[in-house]
């Protein structure tokens, strides 16, 4: 399922106060830093699942090769369970990032702090939502 001409708006009980990178652990990247870099390096370019494949395809360690091959059975193995959506990421959870899906259905992030985030959290011509909160309310 991909969004389309919606603002998912940071989770009510978030602490941050403006948009912030994802730091990598123990030298290596998170699932919040791999959809932070593949987001804000191509604003508008990526939907909601073809941001979790290559989220997927790069934790898993797929060879270039092996991925150009068999791309569409990865992709179909891969979808053919239910996935979480970007409600649940930790860049509106916990990193101060907003996600703007175009009318193409195209992911971009917006900073809490920004007056764009503003300007389309108040907005009546896109679906509004909400990322998960972190805490049980």
């Amino acid at each position: 399922m991909n969004y389309v001409n919606t603002f998912i708006q940071v989770a009510a009980d978030t602490a941050a106060t403006k948009g912030a990178a994802p730091p990598e652990r123990a030298g290596r990247k998170t699932i919040a830093r791999l959809e932070y870099d593949l987001i804000a390096s191509h604003p508008y370019s990526r939907t909601q699942e073809d941001v979790q494949f290559a989220v997927h395809v790069e934790r898993q360690g797929f060879p270039v090769s092996d991925l150009k091959a068999r791309h569409e059975e990865l992709w179909n193995a891969f979808f053919s369970k239910s996935m979480a959506c970007m409600r649940v990421s930790p860049l509106p959870k916990t990193y101060g990032w907003g996600l703007h899906f175009n009318d193409e259905g195209k992911v971009a992030l917006v900073s809490v702090d920004s007056t764009e985030y503003t300007r389309l959290s108040a907005s009546k011509d896109i679906a509004q939502a909400r990322a998960m909160r972190t805490r049980r309310a």
